[in-house]
């Protein structure tokens, strides 16, 4: 155990670079996915079959392969496809974003179709063009409950960043597995592995119940400081009028 750590202290540069690769990939993942989310449920909404039908092939295409093997086609199949291959980190953001982006667009499609009919009534009364009923009365209504399913997705987007070790990227997984080789303390590797994982989930859930008790205090629902280290499941947005 003290060559493990002895040998991470050596190399905390690498560790540190690694580190950053993880966040990299994690942070510019789920921007991609939260901008995919969007675009994909919103087109599942539109009265154009066509559009309609683009957004569902896209989604259940990304939803039915395994990110393992988009992982792999977008490094190793597409460069003899299109002559272009592309760094191990910018596969492993734009396999995250497609893959999860389909799954966010399930979260987008539901919570924007949960919002009382009445909402919609009540913005076309007031002569509100579509755009600004969405983004003054829809929208912030179903974004509250879009936050826990999405603190989910970030999650398990933050845990499939060691898949990027298959790819030969140097993120965090493949720093401490060439230490881990090294100093052949297997355990140590790993449960330091769980440890930071850990950690790095921990924050990034802290972030999203802020962002959460954010949204809701803006539609009237106060929150108390409490309320960021709890784990909550998705709520019905309240409404004007505390219709639901």
């Amino acid at each position: 155990m003290s060559d493990f750590f002895s040998t991470l202290l050596d190399e905390f540069p690498q560790v540190r670079s690694g580190l950053w690769v993880t966040v990299q990939a994690t942070v510019l993942g789920s921007l991609l996915a939260l901008l995919l989310s969007f675009a994909l449920g919103l087109a599942a909404g539109s009265r154009l079959l066509l559009v309609r039908g683009a957004s569902r092939t896209l989604v259940e295409f990304f939803r039915g392969t395994s990110l393992y093997i988009q992982l792999f086609w977008l490094y190793y199949a597409m460069p003899q496809l299109t002559g272009y291959e592309l760094t191990p980190i910018l596969c492993g953001v734009v396999a995250f974003g497609l893959n999860y982006g389909a799954y966010g667009s399930e979260v987008v499609r539901g919570a924007i179709n949960s919002v009382p009919r009445a909402q919609y009534e009540a913005a076309v009364a007031l002569n509100m063009t579509p755009f600004h009923r969405m983004r003054k009365v829809i929208l912030p209504q179903a974004w509250v409950q879009m936050i826990p399913s999405f603190t989910n997705l970030l999650i398990q987007l933050l845990k499939c960043t060691p898949l990027l070790w298959l790819l030969s990227a140097a993120d965090l997984m493949t720093v401490i597995q060439t230490i881990r080789d090294r100093t052949g303390e297997s355990l140590t590797a790993y449960l330091t592995l769980l440890a930071v994982y850990f950690v790095l989930a921990y924050a990034l859930t802290l972030l999203m119940n802020l962002l959460e008790r954010t949204a809701k205090r803006r539609l009237g629902l106060h929150t108390g400081g409490k309320s960021l280290l709890k784990t909550r499941s998705a709520e019905p947005a309240p409404t004007a009028g505390g219709a639901r």
